[in-house]
């Protein structure tokens, strides 16, 4: 007999694990040479900014989740504070989300493997990635968890090497190609903005998409074993992770090579080992990237099922997809998925060399539509129902201030993405896809009528 509910098989160390793998993905390591091509070392300060910001969307969904433990997912509290349309546009854009952001993984793990085998085309990893994880996610949601853990200690342990190896690097002033190591080279090649505030704003949308993914946590709530305590501790530890991982390990390569040397198309974390003639190092540093680019593509898949299968126990999908197979996963959803991932694939089969910024900028404007819901959704939440907000433990700082400066941010990337010329084609893509969803809600909702 088939189980009715997913498996609570996470435990406190998978969800921590999970929390840090969304916070360091392949818009850290592959998109970070664009980012820094733009706007060279003030990219310390777009990444500080956008943390913050992070921090706080992190913050809301965080208070709305523990508010009502039978929240599970967006769907869930969307639904209960904006209805039914609301809900079936946002869970079907949040699978989205994912999915585009799994598309720009498996792209990411074509370029990571071209390092190696620079004869093979950029769809074939990407290929075998896809199967590989797809059998991975149709086992045990515990088995997901595990892969998930191993997959972001080696992301946490390389970033942390690199700092401390960087650091002893910087103090000794190892030469490069292109000069000796120093943190004179954050301000000695053009300033902090060497490119002016235009590139230092045509930078945050590389930016904001390296922090998709930072809400998986609150996704995995519904299969945690203790949600009051794992999730606060998960979404309070993101200031420290940003710093060390973010800032921290930009500052490190940055001081070690100067910025005018990065290459916008390639991982600046491989680029500043192969220009100090580690090539070793920089062999294991492109394993690395391999890895976390495979693991974020782990936890879209793992999302986007669960997403499919959260709409349709609410009835917003069709029934095949809440079917759960006896280790309790949703295989229907998985494949479903899967399928519709394989578009990258095809994608990179065409246009190898523009996919990534494609779906990356796609990817973050549908991700400002999911947190701006979110924020809003709090909103509503501590007006509405004030006598449950008084009785939350983990309540959103500033409160409402800190609602609206999120919103006005969200208002100042889309200006961005439409400043970008290779971005801009995301604000004209991704509203058919908001069209397209509202016209699918009301054609059903006739059918159910009739």
């Amino acid at each position: 007999m088939q189980q009715e509910n997913l498996s609570r098989g996470l435990k406190n160390r998978h969800v921590q694990l999970i929390a840090i793998g969304g916070a360091i993905g392949t818009g850290l390591f592959l998109g970070a040479g664009k980012s820094i091509h733009l706007a060279g070392p003030s990219i310390l300060f777009a990444y500080l900014i956008t943390g913050v910001i992070g921090f706080l969307i992190m913050r809301s969904l965080g208070e709305i989740l523990l508010s009502n433990l039978n929240y599970h997912s967006f769907v869930d509290f969307v639904q209960d504070y904006f209805g039914d349309t609301a809900a079936f546009i946002t869970g079907w854009t949040y699978w989205f989300c994912w999915v585009t952001i799994a598309m720009a993984d498996l792209t990411a793990v074509g370029i990571y493997t071209q390092y190696w085998f620079p004869s093979i085309p950029q769809w074939v990893p990407g290929f075998i990635a896809l199967i590989l994880l797809l059998l991975i996610n149709l086992a045990a949601v515990k088995y997901f968890g595990e892969m998930e853990f191993w997959f972001a200690l080696i992301k946490v342990i390389a970033i942390l090497a690199l700092i401390l190896v960087g650091i002893i690097m910087i103090l000794k002033g190892f030469s490069t190609d292109a000069g000796p190591s120093s943190f004179k080279n954050l301000w000695s090649h053009g300033g902090m903005f060497p490119n002016g505030m235009t590139g230092f704003i045509l930078s945050f949308q590389m930016v904001m998409f390296a922090f998709a993914g930072i809400e998986l946590v609150g996704l995995t709530a519904g299969e945690t074993e203790d949600p009051e305590k794992v999730i606060p501790r998960a979404i309070n530890n993101i200031p420290i992770r940003i710093i060390i991982f973010y800032i921290g390990a930009l500052l490190v390569i940055m001081s070690i090579y100067p910025w005018t040397a990065v290459k916008p198309n390639e991982s600046p974390f491989v680029q500043v080992f192969a220009a100090v003639g580690i090539s070793a190092a920089a062999g294991i540093v492109n394993f690395v990237v391999l890895t976390s680019a495979a693991s974020a593509c782990n936890s879209g898949i793992f999302s986007t099922s669960r997403m499919v299968y959260s709409l349709a126990k609410n009835g917003q999908a069709p029934n095949k997809f809440k079917k759960l197979t006896s280790h309790r996963v949703p295989s229907a959803a998985l494949y479903f998925s899967a399928v519709i991932i394989l578009i990258g694939v095809v994608l990179n089969y065409i246009m190898p060399e523009g996919v990534f910024t494609l779906v990356s900028s796609i990817a973050t404007f549908c991700f400002i539509f999911i947190w701006g819901i979110t924020v809003l959704a709090h909103l509503k939440y501590r007006k509405t129902r004030p006598e449950l907000a008084k009785k939350s433990k983990f309540k959103m700082p500033l409160f409402p201030y800190t609602n609206y400066l999120i919103l006005a941010f969200f208002g100042f990337i889309l200006v961005v993405l439409a400043l970008g010329e290779d971005t801009r084609i995301a604000l004209f893509v991704t509203p058919v896809w908001f069209i397209l969803l509202f016209v699918i809600y009301k054609i059903r909702a006739m059918k159910n009528e009739g």
